[in-house]
């Protein structure tokens, strides 16, 4: 937000549209990402069987695209969008009220609202808050997400249907009434008639994300990006350096590597913690459609609960008690990013093939052997993506949940989150870069030593085919 306020204000000189576009720009980046890997890790786990029958059809990328990919994916990009709209409440306090150095920007929205509240203590706005967060999100689900996710089980992947289909009275009623029937069956037709076009992009027909062999031109081409990425990178660390140096000494640089291994620290024992207690909890619940129904808006209220709403009992707690900010504050990091981990299982749970379950029944599969041998197989996937989206949110998470204020109150715990808030609310921006830079280097290197190596087990060894 440092920067990007920075930059848009820049393009619109003295009006309030730069600031729109920068909270925008900051939401969206707490929304699309998880999408992203949603959609990347059902184009690495496309099964083989469906992948060789779009090739015996030739369909081009275009049709391969509408007609295998896109529904193969739609379960978890579904869930992942819930996840994505609560991220989006998690984040909007951070975006609409914006402080660096001495310049503070509001604007109007509840984030800004609430951001007022705690600064005056006032409980009573506060409760406000909660009230119209909660009608809005009951809104959302009844009218968006429960007919989505009721539509989308058609795209499960199974010989044998399920008799505990999701339902939604929405999707009932639409399907009920003609003139609503009438009104959206020519676009239905528009859209299937223009997925079975046999459009060849440039390339796109060439995309193989699941093939084991690779072929000559992919690998040049990945060594021609392999080579540009590294270029860039080299020229970007050379202006970072040249612009910290300035302000930031070498015994800066190795206190900053400290406070980002505190973090790490924090980061993937809360993770850890999480997964132990979201998994067994997402796969109960993603095998009950009937429980799902009661629970997702529970659930997508949970996660859109912005932490700053906790920061009145934490501080008064902490300051009462005189406990340790280091441990204390911990759970704020992780309560806006543990359900990316309880809304991938519950969709992985709910995409796994019925024909498993009953395979699983019929051999009197039990116990942890069902755990090893069935479910956590089949829920992997989706565990690494909702495990690598809650890592990159807690790391963002660490920036609000280190450094805590209620009212004239401060507690801060030693990590590079509260660096990084600190430094931004000096506008030091030497120091800021550097603080930015090093979580960058620790999130880019935990994705590559963990994440990374998981995708890779999951394509190779788990996937439904």
């Amino acid at each position: 937000i440092s920067f990007t306020v920075t930059f848009f204000i820049g393009l619109f000189p003295g009006r309030v549209l730069g600031a729109e576009l920068a909270a925008i720009f900051a939401i969206f980046t707490s929304q699309a990402w998880n999408m992203t890997f949603s959609f990347y890790q059902s184009l690495r786990s496309v099964p083989r069987d469906l992948d060789e029958v779009s090739r015996g059809f030739h369909l081009t990328g275009w049709q391969r695209f509408w007609k295998l990919e896109v529904p193969f994916s739609m379960p978890g990009l579904i869930w992942n969008m819930m996840m994505s709209m609560s991220g989006g409440w998690f984040f909007v306090v951070a975006s609409e009220a914006i402080t660096v150095g001495n310049n503070t920007i509001t604007l109007p929205g509840i984030g800004a609202y609430l951001a007022q509240a705690i600064a005056d203590k006032n409980m009573h706005a506060i409760g406000w808050v909660i009230l119209t967060m909660t009608i809005v999100i009951i809104a959302y689900d009844q009218l968006l997400f429960r007919p989505l996710v009721a539509w989308a089980d058609k795209f499960r992947m199974e010989t044998t249907s399920s008799g505990n289909a999701p339902e939604s009275w929405l999707l009932d009623l639409v399907r009920r009434t003609r003139l609503i029937h009438r009104g959206l069956v020519p676009m239905g037709k528009l859209f299937a008639n223009t997925a079975r076009l046999p459009m060849r992009l440039p390339g796109l027909g060439r995309i193989k994300f699941s093939m084991p062999r690779r072929q000559k031109s992919s690998r040049v081409g990945d060594i021609v990006w392999g080579v540009l990425v590294i270029l860039l990178t080299l020229y970007v660390v050379y202006r970072v350096v040249a612009y910290v140096r300035t302000g930031v000494t070498l015994d800066d640089v190795g206190h900053v590597f400290v406070l980002g291994l505190i973090t790490l620290l924090r980061v993937a024992l809360l993770i850890a913690i999480s997964s132990v207690i979201w998994v067994p909890i997402g796969v109960l619940i993603g095998l009950r459609p009937a429980l799902a129904e009661k629970i997702q808006p529970l659930a997508q209220f949970l996660a859109a609960f912005p932490a700053n709403l906790l920061f009145p009992v934490f501080v008064i707690v902490i300051v009462r008690f005189h406990l340790n900010p280091d441990i204390w504050l911990s759970p704020l990091i992780v309560l806006g990013t543990q359900w990316y981990i309880l809304f991938n299982v519950i969709a992985g749970a709910s995409a796994y093939p019925n024909d498993y379950r009953e395979v699983s029944k019929n051999f009197s599969i039990r116990g942890w052997q069902w755990w090893r041998k069935a479910m956590l197989p089949g829920i992997f996937p989706y565990y690494v993506t909702g495990a690598i989206t809650a890592s990159g949110g807690a790391w963002n998470a660490s920036i609000v949940a280190e450094y805590v204020q209620w009212g004239d109150t401060k507690v801060v715990a030693h990590g590079l989150g509260s660096y990084i808030a600190q430094t931004t609310a000096a506008g030091d921006f030497p120091k800021i870069i550097l603080g930015i830079a090093v979580m960058s280097l620790f999130v880019t290197l935990f994705n590559r030593t963990l994440w990374r190596p998981m995708y890779a087990y999951a394509e190779s060894k788990l996937r439904l085919d």
